[in-house]
């Protein structure tokens, strides 16, 4: 570990420092980052940039794809998978059920990836119908089709079940289809923030310019 993080002190190695007198007239900048430095964890482009700024952009140019996860057992993969959603550019994340969610293992990305909460299953569901938006549920099922041959549409969304149960009984009767992802050792299934990474790649792999 290194050692500034170890011992909680700030890690100047990381980002970029003061800017140089005279500032950029740049409405996006934020002064205060200007002024002490810019240590978040984004990339180049967005250095020195307000958090408003940085959404607004990636807001022009989001993937028309969203992600949900079902939270009945406060599932602590839901930060990594708001973190990889950000990553990958997702338009939203959907947590169903618990609106409480560990928060650490999204390294603030949720400052930038839209997060929405719904109370049940059905709820989400009638969010999705009034959008139009198919439901591919993302599960290691019996019957389950291979993520890499299954039909990806451009406009949908992800839904994965909880660390250990997987999907809930209601949301696997509400999915068009269901996809898994090929595993070949001993373990039953894989954690589901890693599921998440796989399955946004997938759908990027085949969308995105």
């Amino acid at each position: 570990m290194h050692a500034c993080k170890a011992l909680g002190m700030r890690d100047d190695s990381v980002g970029v420092g003061p800017h140089p007198s005279p500032w950029p007239d740049d409405p996006r900048l934020d002064r205060r980052l200007l002024a002490e430095g810019d240590r978040r964890n984004v990339v180049d482009r967005y250095r020195y940039w307000t958090v408003e700024a940085i959404v607004a952009d990636l807001d022009r140019r989001r993937h028309p794809f969203h992600v949900a996860i079902e939270n009945w057992r406060h599932d602590l993969n839901i930060g990594t998978i708001v973190r990889n959603a950000n990553a990958f550019l997702a338009t939203a994340v959907h947590i169903v059920g618990n609106r409480r969610w560990n928060r650490r293992g999204a390294m603030v990305t949720d400052r930038y990836q839209h997060v929405e909460h719904h109370p049940s299953v059905q709820s989400f569901l009638d969010w999705c119908a009034h959008r139009d938006l198919p439901l591919i549920g993302v599960d290691n099922l019996p019957g389950a089709a291979p993520i890499d041959t299954v039909d990806l549409p451009r406009r949908c969304v992800l839904l994965f079940g909880q660390e250990g149960p997987g999907l809930s009984d209601a949301a696997r009767s509400a999915v068009s289809q269901v996809a898994s992802i090929r595993q070949f050792g001993s373990t039953r299934s894989i954690n589901a923030g890693v599921a998440s990474g796989i399955a946004m790649h997938e759908w990027v792999r085949r969308h995105a310019t």
